[in-house]
């Protein structure tokens, strides 16, 4: 047999033995004319599903009902398997898409540039990061002719982008933090999309924003996207928090509102509405209930889209995000002075960069942001990145890596005071709905191996398996802020009281910031960044004002402490103690730190002008009896001398000196002879 007819049967029985290629089903009478009925429906079906997805903007959840139907008649048509997918895409489940391009790919080898995109994109959310980038490279630079949002007038620098983001995600994959995620569970989540979570500073009051039915206006979005969004609340109960409750109005109204912020106090809350194309509103807590809210300033709001923002600790300061004309590109983070007049000021290139910035949160140690960009080192998507303001500048943000950031969307992360847990939204298998909200618990570092007869152990791995050892949790970074709470209540019927709180700066006197007690419960909470000696300084009409210390070097770590505050009432025999009068060590000259609580001394002499006090000095019982009397009725007197000096009479003044013969706690630990060295004063008349 001549070798070119030998050649030939080889190839013959070569392409019989090879299975044929999948081909694309076409929605004809040619390949379905058995089931005409079958046909005419499905082919209603895919007329439906286009009238949605060809609209202008393209209603993706409309039409992935009517496709799937048409889908289940014909799964092997490609187009079709490529509009589920790119539906898909443009959904809450966006890996969904992924088998569903899969298949479009194998059906139509000669896949155009959108497909092999859209099934780069799907591989992409999937974290297949080497299968997504060849893709990729098989998707050229397309005009603004495609479908999906994210390819619209895709260019060269677009897709070189996303390897980049594959390149990246590869890289934060291969060395994983050590972190818990966690869904937060029924009390927080349901069946609907759950986001946008806000804590107060000690982690006992949740705010989240919901789609789910029993929404206050009771109207659904018209995209397909569940009911209009309501802002619900929960507390800690020291081991699972409170079912979300709906705060219904004023707050929720019938149109769409979303949680922004929240102060570390609790007390106040930003809040995102959509009208005037998309503004930042603030409401109160009164009591119970929250008031209705207020749109900020017009040096906050613009024409432009306002979306996100953090109160610095003491409320001052608004760190937010906006569209407005002037930024680096899409979105950017911006700070502003509440109490100034100055225009918004942008955080500048290290934070802000050609892409979007959003969700931005400013820890309550008033230092380390948290935001979220698609730019800098994302792996798709916007991620979540850190970055700390010292020697007055930004520094690199850093990517909290893989598990946090995943290669989709990844927005509105927060954390408590401690920096042990953070909370965010994500669509993770396993949820409850759409979108649900997480707790994430950062571990501590890396155990070293034990090595014993019986096992070996080794806490170093993120997925559960057995008999497997983990650090316990510490915080992300060493948090160097402190948290004082507690309950201002009226030291003689004890019942809680409304008051305001002072948070003053001793080194310089001034008052940094002003916040009041819940008007029902009499709860505080100040947050306090390491670095500064604070003066707190607790007051209210008809009492005398109360004074606690917090001197917090740089530096120091973060504690919570609790300080319940009892107000007394201008009542002769009663004692105050003030914290904030200083002496050098061994000596009576009054410290500059001292200022401050000496003048509110001397105001409240001067708005009393019957008042009498005597001034009272204390030691502890280190060294000789006789000198400690000495060394406390000198100080006692260098008190009177000061508002002797600043036009109160000496009438009104009496010094005496205690020396060690009055101590209010045990001198046998430091503290107790910290509380015994006192300055205070007694009213003698009134």
């Amino acid at each position: 047999m001549p070798f070119p007819i030998r050649l030939l049967l080889l190839l013959l029985l070569t392409a019989v033995a090879r299975p044929a290629a999948a081909q694309s089903t076409a929605f004809t009478k040619d390949n379905f004319g058995d089931n005409k009925d079958g046909l005419r429906e499905a082919v209603r079906e895919l007329k439906d599903g286009d009238a949605e997805y060809r609209a202008d903007p393209p209603r993706y959840a409309q039409a992935l009902p009517h496709y799937l139907a048409a889908q289940q008649f014909n799964p092997n048509n490609a187009e079709l398997n490529v509009k589920i997918g790119d539906c898909y895409l443009n959904s809450a489940a966006k890996t969904a898409a992924l088998p569903y391009l899969q298949k479009a790919a194998k059906l139509d080898v000669t896949a155009d540039a959108r497909t092999h995109y859209l099934l780069a994109r799907a591989l992409h959310l999937s974290a297949r990061w080497r299968e997504a980038t060849a893709e990729y490279q098989l998707a050229p630079a397309v005009g603004g002719n495609t479908r999906n949002g994210d390819a619209q007038a895709l260019t060269a620098n677009d897709l070189q982008r996303r390897i980049q983001e594959c390149r990246n995600g590869q890289q934060l994959m291969a060395h994983p933090v050590r972190v818990f995620i966690d869904n937060a569970g029924p009390e927080l989540n349901s069946s609907a999309s759950d986001y946008g979570p806000v804590v107060s500073a000690d982690e006992a009051t949740i705010l989240i924003t919901s789609r789910r039915a029993g929404s206050t206006g009771g109207k659904k979005d018209p995209e397909g996207n569940g009911y209009f969004e309501d802002i619900y609340q929960s507390t800690w109960r020291g081991k699972a928090w409170s079912p979300a409750a709906n705060l219904g109005p004023p707050v929720n109204t019938d149109d769409h509102n979303a949680t922004v912020g929240l102060a570390p106090d609790g007390q106040r809350m930003l809040v995102y509405s959509g009208t005037n194309g998309g503004d930042l509103l603030e409401a109160t807590l009164g009591g119970t209930a929250w008031d209705k809210p207020r749109r900020l300033s017009g040096r906050v709001n613009t024409a432009s889209h306002e979306t996100s923002a953090s109160y610095s600790p003491d409320g001052r300061y608004l760190y937010f995000v906006s569209d407005r004309p002037g930024g680096a590109g899409g979105s950017d983070i911006y700070k502003v002075d509440l109490e100034g007049k100055n225009q918004p000021v942008s955080l500048g290139p290290v934070i802000n960069t050609a892409y979007g910035e959003e969700g931005v949160f400013m820890q309550p140690d008033g230092k380390t942001m948290f935001f979220s960009s698609e730019g800098h080192n994302s792996m798709g998507g916007y991620d979540i990145f850190k970055s700390v303001f010292e020697n007055g500048k930004w520094s690199e943000p850093e990517n909290l890596g893989w598990p946090i950031n995943t290669p989709d969307d990844d927005v509105f992360f927060v954390t408590s005071a401690s920096g042990r847990h953070g909370y965010y939204s994500s669509d993770r298998p396993g949820g409850l709905g759409a979108k649900d909200i997480y707790r994430i618990t950062f571990l501590g570092p890396e155990k070293q191996l034990v090595l014993s007869e019986e096992n070996q152990l080794l806490a170093s791995r993120l997925a559960p398996v057995k008999q497997t050892v983990l650090a316990p949790a510490v915080a992300v970074a060493t948090a160097q802020v402190t948290i004082l709470k507690g309950t201002v209540t009226d030291d003689a019927t004890k019942q809680p009281l409304e008051a305001a709180v002072d948070l003053v700066d001793n080194a310089s006197g001034q008052t940094i910031a002003t916040f009041r007690s819940n008007a029902t419960s009499g709860k505080y909470l100040v947050s306090l960044p390491s670095g500064t000696n604070y003066g707190i300084v607790v007051r209210q009409e008809g009492y005398l004002f109360h004074s606690e210390n917090f001197d917090l070097p740089a530096g120091a770590a973060y504690a919570e402490v609790v300080k319940d505050i009892a107000m007394k009432r201008l009542e002769v025999g009663t004692t105050i103690v003030l914290r904030n009068i200083f002496f050098d060590t061994g000596k009576a000259t009054l410290r500059p730190e001292s200022r401050a609580e000496l003048e509110r001394l001397q105001k409240l002499l001067t708005e009393t002008p019957a008042l009498k006090l005597e001034m009272a000095g204390h030691t502890d019982n280190v060294g000789e009896a006789g000198l400690n009397q000495n060394l406390s009725q000198r100080r006692a007197q260098a008190v009177v001398a000061y508002l002797a000096q600043h036009g109160i009479g000496g009438a009104r003044l009496t010094a005496a000196g205690y020396g060690e013969t009055r101590p209010v706690a045990p001198n046998a630990t430091k503290a107790g002879r910290q509380l015994n060295r006192r300055t205070e004063f007694k009213v003698t008349a009134k």
